[in-house]
């Protein structure tokens, strides 16, 4: 079996520290999800996870790398292949854009696709 490494998490409130320290933020979603509601952080990198592995590299090893997207689980598959790629400061942060609007921290666009006014797949918190 192949030695895998595993991929450190924080949460949107750690996250919101590290952003403040000057870590990077990026978000691996896709171009229309991030035109509708995006992190408004300084340090922001969009890579949409359909282009990561050819742009990978615009993605500065020698600093904090927060990998983030809508729920969590894309952004914790790019935060695998960047530390199978030699990346050494690269956290996934959980939950993602669902939580940090939960959380009331900035954003910049329309919220209610995550919080579930509009009666998508989280209109119940059970699923959140």
């Amino acid at each position: 079996m192949e030695n895998q490494t595993l991929v450190k998490e924080i949460c949107p409130t750690t996250t919101q520290t590290w952003v403040k320290e000057g870590a990077l933020l990026v978000d691996v979603r896709e171009n229309d999800e991030v035109a509708e509601l995006a992190y408004d952080v300084p340090n922001l990198l969009h890579i949409p996870l359909t282009q990561f592995e050819e742009r990978f590299q615009e993605i500065p090893k020698d600093k904090k790398v927060v990998m983030v997207c809508k729920s969590g689980g894309r952004s914790l598959r790019a935060a695998g292949f960047l530390v199978n790629h030699g990346y050494e400061n690269v956290v996934n942060m959980q939950h993602g854009i669902i939580r940090w609007v939960q959380k009331g921290f900035p954003t910049k666009g329309n919220t209610a696709s995550v919080l579930g006014t509009d009666g998508g797949c989280c209109a119940s918190s059970s699923c959140c």
